[in-house]
Protein backbone atom coordinates (compact mmCIF):
# COMPACT_ATOMS: atom_id res chain seq x y z
CA UNK A 1 0.00 0.00 0.00
CA UNK A 2 1.62 3.28 -0.81
CA UNK A 3 2.71 5.34 1.90
CA UNK A 4 0.57 9.10 2.28
CA UNK A 5 3.29 11.50 1.86
CA UNK A 6 3.06 14.68 4.72
CA UNK A 7 0.46 17.53 4.17
CA UNK A 8 2.86 20.48 3.96
CA UNK A 9 -0.52 23.02 3.68
CA UNK A 10 -1.88 21.70 6.55
CA UNK A 11 1.71 21.48 8.32
CA UNK A 12 2.42 25.42 7.69
CA UNK A 13 -1.37 25.85 8.86
CA UNK A 14 -1.01 24.49 11.95
CA UNK A 15 2.17 26.12 12.72
CA UNK A 16 1.20 29.24 11.82
CA UNK A 17 -2.13 28.77 14.65
CA UNK A 18 0.91 27.57 17.57
CA UNK A 19 -1.34 24.66 18.40
CA UNK A 20 -0.53 21.56 20.12
CA UNK A 21 -1.31 18.36 18.32
CA UNK A 22 -4.10 18.13 21.31
CA UNK A 23 -5.42 22.04 21.23
CA UNK A 24 -5.82 21.41 17.30
CA UNK A 25 -7.99 18.13 18.06
CA UNK A 26 -9.95 20.21 20.55
CA UNK A 27 -10.60 23.03 18.72
CA UNK A 28 -12.10 20.26 16.41
CA UNK A 29 -14.44 18.86 18.39
CA UNK A 30 -15.88 22.09 20.14
CA UNK A 31 -17.20 22.85 16.46
CA UNK A 32 -18.06 19.42 16.08
CA UNK A 33 -20.24 19.83 19.56
CA UNK A 34 -21.74 23.03 18.22
CA UNK A 35 -22.80 21.33 15.06
CA UNK A 36 -24.16 18.58 16.77
CA UNK A 37 -21.39 16.10 16.33
CA UNK A 38 -19.95 14.41 19.59
CA UNK A 39 -16.24 14.08 18.20
CA UNK A 40 -13.53 12.53 20.46
CA UNK A 41 -10.31 13.54 18.50
CA UNK A 42 -6.68 13.28 20.10
CA UNK A 43 -3.18 13.81 19.19
CA UNK A 44 -2.81 10.82 17.31
CA UNK A 45 -5.13 11.52 14.65
CA UNK A 46 -4.03 15.08 14.11
CA UNK A 47 -0.61 13.46 13.42
CA UNK A 48 -2.27 11.64 11.30
CA UNK A 49 -3.68 14.47 9.12
CA UNK A 50 -0.33 16.24 9.22
CA UNK A 51 1.05 13.20 7.21
CA UNK A 52 -0.92 12.87 4.81
CA UNK A 53 -4.17 10.95 6.32
CA UNK A 54 -7.40 12.61 5.04
CA UNK A 55 -10.06 13.38 7.98
CA UNK A 56 -12.89 11.74 7.19
CA UNK A 57 -15.49 13.97 4.72
CA UNK A 58 -17.57 15.23 7.07
CA UNK A 59 -15.33 16.54 9.35
CA UNK A 60 -13.49 18.53 6.91
CA UNK A 61 -15.27 21.48 7.09
CA UNK A 62 -14.24 21.36 10.98
CA UNK A 63 -10.88 21.24 10.71
CA UNK A 64 -11.12 24.53 8.30
CA UNK A 65 -13.52 26.19 10.61
CA UNK A 66 -10.83 25.59 13.11
CA UNK A 67 -8.35 27.06 11.54
CA UNK A 68 -10.36 29.63 10.49
CA UNK A 69 -11.35 30.85 13.98
CA UNK A 70 -7.87 30.61 15.28
CA UNK A 71 -6.03 32.79 12.09
CA UNK A 72 -9.55 35.19 11.50
CA UNK A 73 -9.50 34.34 8.47
CA UNK A 74 -10.94 32.01 5.46
CA UNK A 75 -9.04 28.92 5.12
CA UNK A 76 -10.19 27.06 1.89
CA UNK A 77 -9.93 22.90 0.99
CA UNK A 78 -6.88 23.94 -1.18
CA UNK A 79 -5.05 26.23 1.73
CA UNK A 80 -5.15 22.89 3.82
CA UNK A 81 -4.08 20.07 1.46
CA UNK A 82 -7.31 18.60 0.63
CA UNK A 83 -9.42 17.63 -2.43
CA UNK A 84 -11.75 20.23 -3.32
CA UNK A 85 -15.89 19.19 -2.80
CA UNK A 86 -17.76 18.58 -5.71
CA UNK A 87 -19.03 21.42 -7.82
CA UNK A 88 -17.07 23.48 -5.89
CA UNK A 89 -15.67 25.20 -9.20
CA UNK A 90 -18.91 25.51 -10.60
CA UNK A 91 -20.04 28.94 -11.23
CA UNK A 92 -21.74 30.87 -8.39
CA UNK A 93 -25.40 30.74 -8.39
CA UNK A 94 -27.38 34.02 -9.11
CA UNK A 95 -28.70 36.06 -5.93
CA UNK A 96 -32.70 34.46 -7.06
CA UNK A 97 -31.73 31.28 -7.72
CA UNK A 98 -29.24 30.58 -4.94
CA UNK A 99 -32.18 31.53 -2.66
CA UNK A 100 -34.23 29.22 -4.87
CA UNK A 101 -31.46 26.60 -4.10
CA UNK A 102 -31.22 27.60 -0.27
CA UNK A 103 -34.94 27.34 0.16
CA UNK A 104 -35.27 24.18 -1.17
CA UNK A 105 -32.85 22.50 1.13
CA UNK A 106 -35.51 23.70 4.12
CA UNK A 107 -38.92 22.77 2.70
CA UNK A 108 -37.90 19.30 2.39
CA UNK A 109 -37.37 17.68 5.80
CA UNK A 110 -35.27 15.07 4.61
CA UNK A 111 -32.41 17.39 3.76
CA UNK A 112 -32.39 19.75 6.61
CA UNK A 113 -29.98 18.23 8.30
CA UNK A 114 -27.04 17.98 5.15
CA UNK A 115 -23.43 18.77 5.73
CA UNK A 116 -22.78 22.76 7.09
CA UNK A 117 -26.58 23.35 7.95
CA UNK A 118 -24.99 24.07 11.63
CA UNK A 119 -21.39 24.93 10.95
CA UNK A 120 -20.88 29.17 11.74
CA UNK A 121 -17.68 30.45 9.82
CA UNK A 122 -16.28 33.61 11.65
CA UNK A 123 -14.17 33.98 8.58
CA UNK A 124 -17.46 34.97 6.27
CA UNK A 125 -16.89 37.08 3.98
CA UNK A 126 -20.02 39.77 4.46
CA UNK A 127 -20.40 42.60 1.11
CA UNK A 128 -20.02 45.68 2.07
CA UNK A 129 -23.11 48.10 1.35
CA UNK A 130 -21.15 49.91 -1.66
CA UNK A 131 -20.47 46.52 -2.86
CA UNK A 132 -24.08 45.45 -2.93
CA UNK A 133 -26.38 48.67 -3.43
CA UNK A 134 -28.04 48.42 -6.44
CA UNK A 135 -25.49 46.00 -8.39
CA UNK A 136 -28.41 42.64 -8.12
CA UNK A 137 -27.60 40.76 -11.55
CA UNK A 138 -29.98 41.89 -14.70
CA UNK A 139 -33.18 39.42 -14.28
CA UNK A 140 -34.81 38.25 -17.41
CA UNK A 141 -38.22 39.46 -16.30
CA UNK A 142 -40.95 36.78 -17.24
CA UNK A 143 -42.74 38.59 -19.68
CA UNK A 144 -46.39 36.06 -18.40
CA UNK A 145 -46.16 37.52 -14.92
CA UNK A 146 -46.39 40.94 -13.74
CA UNK A 147 -46.20 42.17 -10.02
CA UNK A 148 -47.76 45.67 -8.61
CA UNK A 149 -48.55 46.71 -5.14
CA UNK A 150 -50.84 44.11 -4.18
CA UNK A 151 -48.18 41.73 -4.61
CA UNK A 152 -46.11 43.53 -2.45
CA UNK A 153 -48.51 43.61 0.30
CA UNK A 154 -49.20 40.13 0.43
CA UNK A 155 -45.34 39.41 0.38
CA UNK A 156 -45.28 41.50 3.80
CA UNK A 157 -48.43 40.21 5.24
CA UNK A 158 -47.14 36.72 4.68
CA UNK A 159 -43.79 37.89 6.40
CA UNK A 160 -45.74 39.16 9.66
CA UNK A 161 -47.56 36.06 9.87
CA UNK A 162 -44.60 33.75 9.31
CA UNK A 163 -42.83 36.40 12.51
CA UNK A 164 -45.84 35.73 14.42
CA UNK A 165 -45.61 32.27 13.99
CA UNK A 166 -42.16 32.09 14.85
CA UNK A 167 -42.44 33.88 18.35
CA UNK A 168 -45.64 31.75 19.16
CA UNK A 169 -43.98 28.58 18.44
CA UNK A 170 -40.09 28.41 17.35
CA UNK A 171 -38.58 28.41 14.52
CA UNK A 172 -38.79 24.40 13.57
CA UNK A 173 -42.76 24.82 12.45
CA UNK A 174 -42.17 28.49 10.83
CA UNK A 175 -39.01 28.36 8.70
CA UNK A 176 -39.76 25.26 6.11
CA UNK A 177 -43.42 27.58 5.82
CA UNK A 178 -41.06 30.27 5.05
CA UNK A 179 -38.63 28.69 3.28
CA UNK A 180 -41.55 27.11 1.08
CA UNK A 181 -42.78 30.95 0.35
CA UNK A 182 -39.62 32.10 -0.71
CA UNK A 183 -39.26 29.69 -3.44
CA UNK A 184 -42.79 29.05 -4.77
CA UNK A 185 -44.01 32.48 -4.30
CA UNK A 186 -41.22 35.26 -3.35
CA UNK A 187 -38.57 34.12 -6.20
CA UNK A 188 -41.01 34.02 -9.11
CA UNK A 189 -42.24 37.88 -8.25
CA UNK A 190 -38.53 38.67 -8.16
CA UNK A 191 -38.57 37.89 -11.65
CA UNK A 192 -41.35 39.28 -12.98
CA UNK A 193 -42.02 42.41 -14.79
CA UNK A 194 -42.43 45.40 -12.78
CA UNK A 195 -41.69 48.77 -12.76
CA UNK A 196 -38.50 50.08 -11.43
CA UNK A 197 -40.04 51.32 -7.94
CA UNK A 198 -42.22 47.85 -7.58
CA UNK A 199 -39.25 45.62 -8.39
CA UNK A 200 -36.97 47.87 -5.43
CA UNK A 201 -40.02 47.25 -3.05
CA UNK A 202 -40.35 43.85 -3.93
CA UNK A 203 -36.82 42.94 -3.35
CA UNK A 204 -36.87 44.73 -0.21
CA UNK A 205 -39.51 43.20 1.10
CA UNK A 206 -37.87 39.41 0.31
CA UNK A 207 -34.80 40.88 1.72
CA UNK A 208 -36.36 40.79 5.35
CA UNK A 209 -38.05 37.50 4.80
CA UNK A 210 -34.62 36.11 4.04
CA UNK A 211 -33.82 37.75 7.45
CA UNK A 212 -36.12 36.07 9.03
CA UNK A 213 -36.00 32.74 7.54
CA UNK A 214 -32.02 32.95 8.48
CA UNK A 215 -33.27 34.43 12.01
CA UNK A 216 -35.64 30.74 12.54
CA UNK A 217 -32.55 29.05 11.25
CA UNK A 218 -30.61 30.61 14.07
CA UNK A 219 -33.30 29.41 17.17
CA UNK A 220 -33.28 25.79 15.45
CA UNK A 221 -29.23 25.43 15.92
CA UNK A 222 -28.96 25.99 11.71
CA UNK A 223 -26.16 28.20 12.23
CA UNK A 224 -24.09 27.92 8.73
CA UNK A 225 -27.28 27.89 6.80
CA UNK A 226 -28.53 30.96 8.94
CA UNK A 227 -25.78 32.74 7.54
CA UNK A 228 -26.41 31.90 4.24
CA UNK A 229 -29.94 33.09 4.28
CA UNK A 230 -28.27 36.51 6.01
CA UNK A 231 -25.87 36.80 3.25
CA UNK A 232 -28.63 36.56 0.77
CA UNK A 233 -30.56 38.87 2.80
CA UNK A 234 -27.72 41.38 2.34
CA UNK A 235 -27.80 41.05 -1.53
CA UNK A 236 -31.26 41.99 -1.81
CA UNK A 237 -31.16 44.72 0.73
CA UNK A 238 -28.02 46.20 -1.08
CA UNK A 239 -29.98 45.84 -5.02
CA UNK A 240 -33.08 47.56 -3.39
CA UNK A 241 -31.32 50.79 -1.90
CA UNK A 242 -32.39 49.31 1.78
CA UNK A 243 -30.15 50.55 3.88
CA UNK A 244 -32.09 50.08 6.89
CA UNK A 245 -32.84 46.40 6.45
CA UNK A 246 -29.17 45.88 5.44
CA UNK A 247 -27.62 47.15 8.98
CA UNK A 248 -30.51 45.12 10.53
CA UNK A 249 -29.09 42.12 9.51
CA UNK A 250 -25.78 42.71 10.04
CA UNK A 251 -26.51 43.69 13.68
CA UNK A 252 -28.38 40.25 13.85
CA UNK A 253 -25.46 38.74 12.69
CA UNK A 254 -23.36 40.42 15.45
CA UNK A 255 -26.16 38.67 18.08
CA UNK A 256 -25.57 35.29 16.52
CA UNK A 257 -21.95 35.66 16.44
CA UNK A 258 -21.81 36.72 20.26
CA UNK A 259 -24.57 34.31 21.36
CA UNK A 260 -21.88 31.66 19.72
CA UNK A 261 -19.41 33.19 22.41
CA UNK A 262 -17.51 34.64 19.64
CA UNK A 263 -16.61 37.79 20.43
CA UNK A 264 -14.41 39.49 17.98
CA UNK A 265 -16.68 38.18 14.75
CA UNK A 266 -19.36 40.14 16.87
CA UNK A 267 -17.87 42.99 16.72
CA UNK A 268 -16.05 43.18 13.51
CA UNK A 269 -20.52 42.93 12.84
CA UNK A 270 -21.27 45.61 15.02
CA UNK A 271 -19.28 48.26 14.13
CA UNK A 272 -20.25 47.45 10.65
CA UNK A 273 -24.06 47.57 11.19
CA UNK A 274 -23.33 50.96 13.51
CA UNK A 275 -21.16 52.17 10.22
CA UNK A 276 -24.07 51.32 8.02
CA UNK A 277 -26.58 52.74 9.76
CA UNK A 278 -28.88 54.84 7.40
CA UNK A 279 -30.02 57.17 10.74
CA UNK A 280 -29.21 58.48 13.99
CA UNK A 281 -32.34 58.46 16.13
CA UNK A 282 -32.19 57.58 19.47
CA UNK A 283 -33.89 54.11 18.99
CA UNK A 284 -31.34 52.77 16.41
CA UNK A 285 -28.55 54.34 18.35
CA UNK A 286 -29.86 52.01 21.21
CA UNK A 287 -30.37 49.62 19.41
CA UNK A 288 -26.76 49.39 17.80
CA UNK A 289 -24.88 50.52 20.79
CA UNK A 290 -26.86 47.83 23.52
CA UNK A 291 -25.10 44.69 20.77
CA UNK A 292 -21.92 46.92 20.22
CA UNK A 293 -21.44 46.77 24.25
CA UNK A 294 -22.49 42.63 24.53
CA UNK A 295 -19.97 41.86 21.53
CA UNK A 296 -17.11 44.18 23.42
CA UNK A 297 -17.90 42.69 26.43
CA UNK A 298 -17.48 39.27 24.78
CA UNK A 299 -13.82 40.14 22.97
CA UNK A 300 -12.85 41.48 26.71
CA UNK A 301 -13.34 45.11 25.48
CA UNK A 302 -14.07 46.22 29.02
CA UNK A 303 -13.80 49.75 27.99
CA UNK A 304 -15.66 50.16 25.02
CA UNK A 305 -18.11 47.96 26.11
CA UNK A 306 -19.21 50.68 29.25
CA UNK A 307 -18.85 53.46 26.98
CA UNK A 308 -21.27 51.64 24.23
CA UNK A 309 -23.66 50.56 27.19
CA UNK A 310 -23.77 54.26 28.37
CA UNK A 311 -24.50 55.52 24.92
CA UNK A 312 -27.52 52.95 24.59
CA UNK A 313 -28.76 54.11 28.01
CA UNK A 314 -28.75 57.76 26.83
CA UNK A 315 -30.45 56.67 23.78
CA UNK A 316 -33.04 54.91 25.18
CA UNK A 317 -33.82 58.20 27.78
CA UNK A 318 -34.00 59.84 25.02
CA UNK A 319 -36.44 57.96 22.79
CA UNK A 320 -40.16 58.92 23.19
CA UNK A 321 -41.74 56.17 22.05
CA UNK A 322 -40.79 52.57 20.58
CA UNK A 323 -43.83 52.70 18.30
CA UNK A 324 -43.10 52.11 14.81
CA UNK A 325 -39.30 52.55 15.41
CA UNK A 326 -36.94 49.76 13.43
CA UNK A 327 -35.76 46.92 15.73
CA UNK A 328 -38.18 47.90 19.07
CA UNK A 329 -35.65 49.11 21.41
CA UNK A 330 -36.95 49.21 24.84
CA UNK A 331 -36.12 49.33 28.47
CA UNK A 332 -36.47 46.23 28.51
CA UNK A 333 -34.20 45.22 25.90
CA UNK A 334 -31.43 47.44 27.32
CA UNK A 335 -31.61 45.61 31.04
CA UNK A 336 -31.30 42.45 28.53
CA UNK A 337 -28.25 43.57 26.71
CA UNK A 338 -26.96 44.88 30.56
CA UNK A 339 -27.17 41.81 31.80
CA UNK A 340 -25.17 40.30 28.97
CA UNK A 341 -22.72 42.92 29.04
CA UNK A 342 -22.16 42.30 33.01
CA UNK A 343 -22.35 38.52 32.44
CA UNK A 344 -19.54 38.52 29.82
CA UNK A 345 -17.75 40.98 32.03
CA UNK A 346 -17.79 38.43 34.73
CA UNK A 347 -20.46 40.10 37.02
CA UNK A 348 -22.33 37.21 37.72
CA UNK A 349 -24.84 38.77 40.53
CA UNK A 350 -25.12 42.43 38.12
CA UNK A 351 -26.50 40.25 35.62
CA UNK A 352 -28.95 38.21 37.40
CA UNK A 353 -30.29 41.59 38.70
CA UNK A 354 -30.46 43.15 35.23
CA UNK A 355 -32.22 40.20 34.22
CA UNK A 356 -35.05 40.89 37.03
CA UNK A 357 -35.17 44.00 35.81
CA UNK A 358 -35.76 42.57 32.12
CA UNK A 359 -38.54 40.76 33.39
CA UNK A 360 -40.14 43.92 35.48
CA UNK A 361 -39.90 45.77 32.11
CA UNK A 362 -41.57 43.46 30.00
CA UNK A 363 -44.83 44.18 28.15
CA UNK A 364 -47.52 42.19 26.22
CA UNK A 365 -45.34 43.01 23.06
CA UNK A 366 -42.58 40.82 24.33
CA UNK A 367 -42.71 36.96 23.09
CA UNK A 368 -43.11 34.01 24.71
CA UNK A 369 -39.56 32.24 23.57
CA UNK A 370 -37.59 34.96 23.90
CA UNK A 371 -38.96 35.16 27.81
CA UNK A 372 -38.45 31.13 28.27
CA UNK A 373 -35.02 31.89 26.84
CA UNK A 374 -34.18 34.67 29.13
CA UNK A 375 -35.52 32.83 32.01
CA UNK A 376 -33.53 29.63 31.24
CA UNK A 377 -30.61 32.47 31.55
CA UNK A 378 -31.65 33.49 34.84
CA UNK A 379 -31.63 29.96 35.67
CA UNK A 380 -28.22 28.77 34.71
CA UNK A 381 -26.67 32.24 36.10
CA UNK A 382 -28.80 31.74 39.63
CA UNK A 383 -26.96 28.33 39.81
CA UNK A 384 -23.50 30.55 39.14
CA UNK A 385 -23.99 32.10 42.41
CA UNK A 386 -25.02 29.08 44.93
CA UNK A 387 -28.39 29.93 44.82
CA UNK A 388 -30.16 26.37 44.09
CA UNK A 389 -33.30 27.04 44.97
CA UNK A 390 -34.08 30.51 43.12
CA UNK A 391 -32.73 28.63 40.17
CA UNK A 392 -35.17 25.55 40.36
CA UNK A 393 -38.20 27.83 40.79
CA UNK A 394 -36.80 29.47 37.68
CA UNK A 395 -36.24 26.31 35.83
CA UNK A 396 -39.71 25.03 36.68
CA UNK A 397 -41.54 28.15 35.43
CA UNK A 398 -39.56 26.99 32.00
CA UNK A 399 -40.77 23.62 32.53
CA UNK A 400 -44.30 24.86 32.70
CA UNK A 401 -44.55 26.58 29.02
CA UNK A 402 -41.89 24.33 27.09
CA UNK A 403 -44.26 21.94 25.85
CA UNK A 404 -45.74 24.71 23.66
CA UNK A 405 -42.50 25.91 21.96
CA UNK A 406 -40.54 24.70 19.63
CA UNK A 407 -37.25 26.07 19.62
CA UNK A 408 -33.53 24.58 19.07
CA UNK A 409 -32.15 27.03 21.26
CA UNK A 410 -34.67 25.80 24.38
CA UNK A 411 -34.04 22.52 23.62
CA UNK A 412 -30.72 22.76 24.39
CA UNK A 413 -31.26 24.64 27.59
CA UNK A 414 -33.60 22.51 28.72
CA UNK A 415 -31.32 19.61 28.05
CA UNK A 416 -28.94 20.86 29.83
CA UNK A 417 -30.44 20.84 33.23
CA UNK A 418 -29.38 17.64 34.30
CA UNK A 419 -25.88 18.10 33.90
CA UNK A 420 -25.55 21.34 35.19
CA UNK A 421 -27.85 20.00 38.43
CA UNK A 422 -26.24 16.73 38.84
CA UNK A 423 -24.14 18.20 41.41
CA UNK A 424 -26.88 18.85 43.70
CA UNK A 425 -28.75 15.49 43.21
CA UNK A 426 -29.22 14.75 46.65
CA UNK A 427 -31.36 17.83 47.27
CA UNK A 428 -34.95 16.75 46.35
CA UNK A 429 -36.26 19.75 44.87
CA UNK A 430 -32.87 19.46 42.47
CA UNK A 431 -34.04 15.80 41.48
CA UNK A 432 -37.11 17.01 41.04
CA UNK A 433 -36.32 19.52 38.38
CA UNK A 434 -33.76 17.10 36.59
CA UNK A 435 -36.37 14.45 36.34
CA UNK A 436 -38.90 17.21 35.13
CA UNK A 437 -36.27 18.20 32.52
CA UNK A 438 -35.27 14.64 31.41
CA UNK A 439 -39.29 13.92 30.54
CA UNK A 440 -39.83 17.11 28.76
CA UNK A 441 -37.19 16.65 26.51
CA UNK A 442 -38.26 14.01 24.78
CA UNK A 443 -41.84 15.80 24.08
Amino acid sequence: MKTPQSNGELERLHREAGWTMRQFAQAVNRIGTEQGQRLKYMQPSVHQWLHGHLPRETVRPLVLEALARRLNRPITYSEAGFPSLDGQLKQPASTVEGLIDLGRLDMDPSRRGVLGAGLFSVALTIPGWPDVVGRLEAIKADPYRRIGQSEIQAVSAMTDRLSDLDDEFGGRYARPMAAAFLVNTVSPYLKASASSETRKSMMSTASFLCYLTGWMAVDEGAHGRAQEYYVKSLELAGASGDHMTYCHVLRGMSVQAANLGHGTPAVRLANAAAEASPESSPRMRAFLAGQQAHAYALAGERTNALTSLREAERAVNQAESGLGTFGGFSSATLAYSTSEVRHALGDVKGSVESLHDHFRLRDSSDKQRSGLIFSSLLAERQLEMGHLEAACSTWGKVLDAYPGIHSGRIDGQVASIPSLLSPYRSNPVARHVIERSRSASVK
